[in-house]
């Protein structure tokens, strides 16, 4: 039992993910206050005009997408690193094809 805990602890892999759940949980810090920005955004624009601005639409929804890629790589229900550590296509693929791994 202890030989199999520290055959655990030594797994690079692991350590390595941990570091990347690290700078992905800053990241999705900043994305989560982009959002905010876009959310208010909308508002203002709602308000102003009438109607919701198309290109802060479009953005809100790739912010939006980033942020659940980000969350499913954190709680390891994907493999797949997130932007910037990959291409963004990967960020948009993962999500379409919802690239989860079965959990035994």
């Amino acid at each position: 039992m202890e030989e199999e805990l520290q055959d655990n602890l030594k797994q690079v892999s692991t350590w390595k993910r941990i570091g990347f759940i690290l700078i992905f949980a800053v990241i999705a810090g900043v994305v989560r206050t982009l959002i905010w920005v876009v959310v208010l955004l909308q508002i203002a624009s709602a308000l102003l005009t009438g109607n919701t601005n198309q290109h802060i639409l479009g953005f809100g929804q790739k912010l939006a997408a980033y942020l659940y890629h980000i969350m499913l790589f954190m709680t390891f229900n994907t493999d797949t690193v997130p932007f910037p550590f990959s291409d963004w296509g990967l960020t948009e693929e993962a999500i379409n094809n919802r690239d989860l791994v079965a959990k035994k």
